[in-house]
Order: C-alpha cells, then structure tokens, then sequence
C-alpha cells in the first residue's frame, strides 16, 4: 500500500502519551508540512504557536474542557487573514489554516507520533482562553490545538467510508425518488 495512504488511514485521535519529548527538529518537519497545505489563492494565512513549556500545556489542560491531554507538546494553528493582501483570500482562513492542520496530522502518523485535534474556533470562550494561554493578538485567531506526542495507546488504522455518504453527479439518488 502506498505509504501516504498508509499514514492516512493511521491517523487516529490519540489522547495518551508517553512523557518521552517530541524533538525540536521533529516538531519543525512538522510544521513544514502543515506550511506545504493547499491555500486559497495561495494566501498562506497560517501562524503557528509551539508549546512545550509544562506549565502553559498545563494551563491548556486545566482551562480547556477537551484540553486534558498529557502530550509534551502542542501547535496552536492560527489564521492570521491579515497575511494577505487579496480581500477574497482572507475569506477562507479557516479551510487554509484546517488543510494545514491536516497535514501535520497525517505527517505525525507517518513519523510514529500521537496527535489530537482539539477544537477552540469559533467558540467565544476557547478562542479567548487560548488567546490568554499563548498571548495571541486579536488579529490572530486560534483554529485548534493539536497536541503531539510518542503514542502511549495504539489504534488500528480505519477508514470510516460510508458508501451511503457518496453522490454521484448530483445529490441524492434515483432510489430516493420513489
């Protein structure tokens, strides 16, 4: 099987870690990657925010109601829509700033690591705390966190295709017609 697909279908939510450091030049081919994701007309509105002091990772894990998670590290992404000069492309900070939280997702799996999406924009509370933690400008809005770390659980790999989700030309089917 194709390695890349390989590390797709890998790629698991992971909420246990060893304490063992996730090394600098690790966490940096990771943010490589998340810079190489697609971007609506190539605007780039990314910014990102590497944690490993233990006491903001702690702050995440005590303020954050699905922040409780014992990585030793975390990447805050962020949209900064300012980044861009083109108007439109400001629109689409959130898909930008997503694919390359995709991105450095699938490229942990394919390193051996553990991550963990966690969810903070657009809830009101979670952005401001995260803003807080890492002291964001408001200019610059969190998207999540994505905790990593080496995996203290292991989880097969899965797809969740579901044939039922699927539309071929347009939506629906002739079956529905009825």
């Amino acid at each position: 099987m194709n390695p890349a697909f390989q590390a797709i279908l890998r790629r698991r939510s992971i909420r246990k870690y060893t304490d063992q450091p996730v090394e600098p030049q690790v966490i940096e081919l990771l943010l490589k990657a998340g810079m190489a994701a697609p971007s609506a007309m190539n605007c780039k509105p990314w910014e990102f925010v590497v944690v490993t002091e233990a006491d903001r990772l702690a702050q995440f894990r005590s303020r954050l109601v699905f922040g409780n998670r014992n990585a030793p590290a975390a990447i805050v992404v962020c949209g900064n829509p300012g980044l861009s000069s083109n108007p439109a492309a400001r629109l689409f900070w959130v898909q930008d700033c997503s694919a390359a939280a995709e991105n450095i997702l699938i490229a942990a799996a394919g390193l051996g690591l553990g991550t963990v999406w966690i969810g903070v924009h657009p809830v009101a509370n979670f952005v401001k705390i995260v803003r807080e933690i890492v002291s964001l400008p408001k200019k610059v809005t969190p998207l999540c966190i994505i905790y990593v770390g080496y995996p203290l659980e292991e989880k097969p790999a899965r797809t969740q295709y579901d044939e039922q989700r699927v539309h071929r030309e347009k939506y629906g089917k002739e079956r529905d017609k009825g």
